[in-house]
């Protein structure tokens, strides 16, 4: 199956002072955010990979983070058009179920206000029974949700996709999907089986690459919070897209020949 690159959007005007985004509009990349994203881009651009498909959230610092991925991109299909190289852009396609989660009351509201509320040490210690009320006030209009609904469409939306590119562009296939921390941390926490109680233990920082690689029988968590260095070798050769964990936990992507253990899987009875 696919490997998919779960980016989470560069820094933010919000992330810079400490307050909780979600659906707030007017909420975009500050500068370093929009060079974080550039960064994204050209490390996949010098990596040699090649998305089949990127899909973003569809709220503005994800959908800008994703454009300048792209734009790299294009950048690389226009070099290979020159030196006569087949090559294309792929599109931008935007997901709600991508959007991050929805806090309700505590859209636009500081973190260090909302961590004296009740509420926060739910969301810390038991996140799948934490819900956001709907908002008032200041953030009247903006609709509450529950950690564990958040996951759930957002898993479903990357499952689908995945899947969607398996049939369109066979097992070996990557696309990128541009979306929020704790979004991130809820695919991530369920591509490695880990109970949602348990995702606040996961960091994505703004700007970092982490990758599952989904195959018939489980899927892998290959790389998390990456925010620097070569993305290459996060996908496996061909022979070594098994289906079978490493067992003893293999050379690495890095491997000479007969070097990692992932191409010769041990049986379960080994």
């Amino acid at each position: 199956m696919p490997t998919v690159l779960l980016v989470r959007h560069g820094r933010t005007t919000a992330n810079a002072s400490g307050v909780l985004a979600g659906w707030l509009p007017g909420v975009n990349l500050d500068e370093v955010g929009r060079e974080q994203a550039d960064a994204v881009g050209r490390r996949l651009r010098e990596a040699g990979l090649a998305p089949v498909r990127l899909v973003s959230s569809p709220l503005p610092r994800c959908v800008e983070t994703a454009e300048r991925i792209l734009a790299f991109g294009e950048a690389q299909a226009d070099a290979d058009a020159e030196t006569g190289t087949e090559a294309g852009g792929i599109p931008l396609c935007v997901d709600e179920r991508l959007g991050e989660c929805r806090y309700g009351a505590w859209t636009g509201r500081p973190l260090a206000e909302l961590a004296k509320e009740p509420l926060w040490r739910v969301v810390q210690d038991h996140p799948s029974a934490a819900a956001f009320p709907p908002g008032e006030g200041e953030s009247a209009g903006m609709p509450g949700e529950s950690i564990a609904a958040m996951s759930a469409r957002a898993v479903a939306a990357i499952r689908e996709i995945d899947a969607e590119v398996a049939a369109a562009h066979g097992p070996e296939a990557i696309w990128v999907a541009v979306s929020h921390g704790d979004v991130i941390k809820a695919i991530l926490a369920d591509a490695a089986g880990t109970h949602l109680d348990l995702f606040q233990r996961i960091v994505v920082d703004p700007a970092s690459v982490s990758v599952v690689r989904f195959t018939s029988t489980r899927p892998f968590v290959v790389r998390t919070n990456d925010i620097g260095g070569s993305l290459a070798g996060l996908v496996p050769p061909a022979a070594a897209a098994s289906g079978d964990a490493a067992v003893g936990g293999g050379a690495g992507a890095d491997a000479g020949p007969g070097g990692g253990a992932v191409d010769e899987p041990v049986s379960a009875s080994s």
